[in-house]
């Protein structure tokens, strides 16, 4: 019938039924047919859960006997199949021979709905999914669907926590095989592709790729809800759950949920105290990468990140972004209660805990709670005395980045935020929102025990203060209290003689 030959007289007889239709074995869960009998045998642990084939190293069970083989060459490091063509050995025939078809080029596998071809069957049933949308391996903890058995797998070890993957040099543990290969190169220090535009060198040729966007501004990825763009897949796969509101990842310690995994990691060292990046040059730790990133920006001086409007360097790429919104007007965060818009995310979070009153940063101090962590960080310099930032030009220090930031402005005589109504400028973004309210009116705050508004916030706290009878400025002279600092300022005059 096509001339293909066998070399038993069994496999031709099974093979012929595909051409005269002859009877197969079906499977009486999904009506699936089998050329062979042994092949519904094996095909029906899928729906049984059987897993017959144990490994005597480290117990792991599977349904089919030839995956046990193969995973047995994990523990052995067998590898026995070599290419003849460059020596490179494998542990299993097809990867082999997919791995031939990388010097012969063949890509025998076509898509029957846009004729792209592909050199490997199973590239081939993964892509027709991108067509169909089929999902047909399910997470029985979950019910998570997946269009592919691997990504059920990494899935899978979300909810068991296993890391079966251990690096020899340091023996961190890991979920999967590639995510060890990642790391395993951080040992070697080999970075063997280099961006042709700024020299940076790369682990992998994927990490390449993914920056040349940084310099093509390309970005493939687009979003069906909205018109947003991402230069990265899982960048898009991160965003879209802001739409569906989706959060799969939960922490087994307090049950917080989060979209994305590293968000979970990140997380999870909030309990653990966990501090794995550490700085070379002042030995600084931190628990997120990104943050170590742009703590050695501080020692190197490098702002990588320019602004194409007004030339103005950021040394980290979320605050050009923030910036950008200075010139464009453009708040894309909106507050579900009131309606609000805000230019930064932070800006929101931090806006809707004052519908919600919530406070969990206490002061091991004085016991003082706070809705930011930051607000708290603040606060303790209080008691600590402490002030890190240091102005270069004249040496003067300052207890918080953001009072460094405008002090400096003082130097240079900069003003970066212009008012679109009368075009005047402030070097403070407080300075231009409450300016702003002179031409809107807007008083956005109100007072919950007289229900009076103010334009300022710090007009409103002040003027709880009528209510509260508080006086937290105290003269250290004389320990007279005040409601006010200016109040307080004006008072220690008296002592000075200034």
């Amino acid at each position: 019938m096509c001339q293909k030959r066998y070399s038993h007289k069994s496999y031709l007889t099974e093979f012929d039924t595909m051409h005269t239709g002859g009877n197969h074995s079906q499977c009486k869960v999904c009506q699936k047919s089998f050329r062979r009998k042994s092949y519904l045998t094996v095909h029906m642990r899928i729906h049984t859960g059987e897993k017959p084939y144990q490994c005597s190293e480290c117990q792991k069970c599977f349904s089919v006997k030839s995956s046990l083989t193969q995973h047995i060459r994990i523990h052995t490091g067998e590898k026995p199949y070599q290419c003849s063509e460059c020596q490179k050995c494998f542990s299993e025939k097809s990867v082999l021979s997919q791995h031939i078809r990388t010097h012969t080029g063949e890509k025998p596998y076509q898509c029957t709905e846009c004729h792209k071809c592909f050199s490997d069957k199973s590239v081939l049933s993964h892509h027709t999914r991108t067509h169909t949308g089929e999902k047909p391996y399910q997470c029985s903890e979950c019910q998570k669907c997946f269009s592919e058995k691997r990504e059920l797998t990494v899935h899978i070890k979300t909810h068991t926590g296993e890391k079966p993957f251990q690096c020899s040099e340091c023996q961190k543990k890991f979920q999967n095989k590639g995510s060890l290969s990642q790391h395993t190169i951080t040992h070697t220090v080999k970075k063997p592709y280099p961006c042709s535009e700024c020299q940076k060198c790369f682990s992998y040729k994927s990490s390449l790729n993914q920056h040349m966007r940084t310099h093509t501004g390309e970005k493939p990825y687009q979003c069906s809800e909205c018109p947003k763009d991402f230069k990265l897949k899982s960048l898009l796969t991160a965003h879209v759950r802001f739409h569906t509101g989706e959060k799969p990842y939960q922490c087994s310690d307090c049950q917080k949920c989060f979209s994305d995994k590293i968000g979970l990691t990140q997380h999870i060292r909030t309990h653990t105290g966990e501090k794995p990046y550490q700085c070379s040059e002042c030995h600084k730790c931190f628990s997120v990468k990104r943050n170590l990133t742009q703590h050695i920006r501080t020692h190197t001086g490098e702002k990588p990140y320019q602004c194409s409007e007004c030339q103005k360097c950021f040394s980290e790429k979320i605050r050009l972004a923030q910036h950008i919104r200075t010139h464009t007007g453009e708040k894309p965060y909106q507050c579900s209660e009131c309606h609000k818009c805000f230019s930064k995310k932070s800006s929101l979070t931090q806006h809707i805990r004052f519908h919600t009153g919530e406070k969990h940063y206490q002061c091991s101090e004085c016991h003082k709670y706070f809705s930011e962590k930051s607000g708290l960080s603040q606060h303790i310099r209080t008691h600590t005395g402490e002030k890190p930032y240091q102005c270069s030009e004249c040496h003067k220090c300052f207890s918080e980045k953001s009072s460094l930031t405008q002090h400096i402005r003082t130097h240079t005589g900069e003003k970066p935020y212009q008012c679109s109504e009368c075009h005047k400028c402030f070097s403070e973004k407080s300075s231009l929102t409450q300016h702003i309210r002179i031409h809107t009116g807007e008083k956005a705050y109100q007072c919950s025990e007289c229900q009076k508004c103010f334009s300022e916030k710090s007009s409103l706290t002040q003027h709880i203060r009528i209510h509260t009878g508080e006086k937290p400025y105290q003269c250290s002279e004389c320990l007279k209290c005040f409601s006010r600092k200016s109040h307080l300022t004006g008072h220690v005059r008296i002592h000075t003689g200034e």
